[in-house]
């Protein structure tokens, strides 16, 4: 699978000022509603269902693991519970960590193992930010627009952005939506007045200890291609026995794996 928007491919080698700028730009080419080519209830886990197994749609998570100075990527794909492919890249990195421009580090390494795909997954889940992200233009959303599919952000911190609620404590299956108040800023020409109250995700507990409430939320958002309200919805068809989304904890692993034969 190749970028469809390769004028929006992540250039490590851009000054600080040229990365918030291409993100503006990616941010303003992002599209936060619902461009699915499945239905949100075809989604699931479950071995029986009521959506035939071929009828389902592929499912990408996304995930790395670092050694030295390069990244593991890996891609899992699901169809239903089961995995239909994986691929993997070694890439070297050539930027460090930088808050805000993860994009910038990771997401040439990601598409090197996205290239290795057969397949062409209907959504990627990615392990970080989407639209919860200072510019509009987190890891899920920059990487949602280069290949032009719906993509999801699934990260384990907030970033910025404002529950509306304490997520101090919560039951499993709880969530809130997370406003843009607290530093996300407006896309130029899209947002307009009262963008401050825009629901750009939402911070969801998908796994909790029944006696001892000690696991942190989730803070989901879009990506490219679908709604706030959609993502959390298939955040939840997509859990499993664990607190991250099965499809980007199986990517991990996979990463992890990769890792230790490298």
């Amino acid at each position: 699978m190749r970028p469809t928007r390769p004028e929006f491919v992540p250039d490590p080698s851009l000054s600080r000022a040229e990365m918030e700028s291409l993100q503006r730009e990616v941010a303003a080419a992002a599209d936060f509603s619902d461009d699915l080519s499945f239905e949100p209830a075809s989604v699931s886990l479950a071995t029986e269902s009521l959506v035939p197994a071929d009828d389902r749609p592929l499912v990408a998570g996304v995930d790395q693991a670092f050694l030295d100075d390069h990244a593991v990527s890996a891609v899992v794909v699901l169809r239903g519970g089961e995995v239909v492919e994986r691929a993997h890249a070694v890439s070297e990195l050539s930027i460090p960590y930088i808050p805000g421009l993860l994009s910038f580090r990771e997401g040439g390494p990601i598409l090197d193992a996205v290239a290795e795909l057969d397949c062409e997954p209907d959504l990627f889940v990615f392990d970080g930010s989407g639209r919860i992200h200072f510019r509009q233009a987190g890891l899920a959303t920059h990487m949602g627009v280069v290949l032009d599919t719906p993509a999801i952000g699934v990260a384990k911190s907030l970033l910025c952005g404002e529950p509306r609620e304490s997520v101090d404590e919560r039951p499993e299956g709880w969530q809130t939506p997370v406003v843009a108040a607290d530093g996300v800023e407006p896309r130029a020409g899209v947002d307009g007045d009262g963008f401050a109250e825009t629901v750009v995700g939402y911070a969801y507990q998908s796994r909790q200890y029944p006696n001892s409430m000690k696991i942190n939320p989730l803070y989901v958002s879009p990506g490219h291609r679908v709604s706030a309200e959609t993502t959390v919805e298939l955040v939840a068809r997509l859990g499993g026995e664990y607190k991250l989304p099965e499809p980007t904890r199986l990517a991990d692993s996979y990463a992890d794996e990769v890792k230790r034969d490298y």
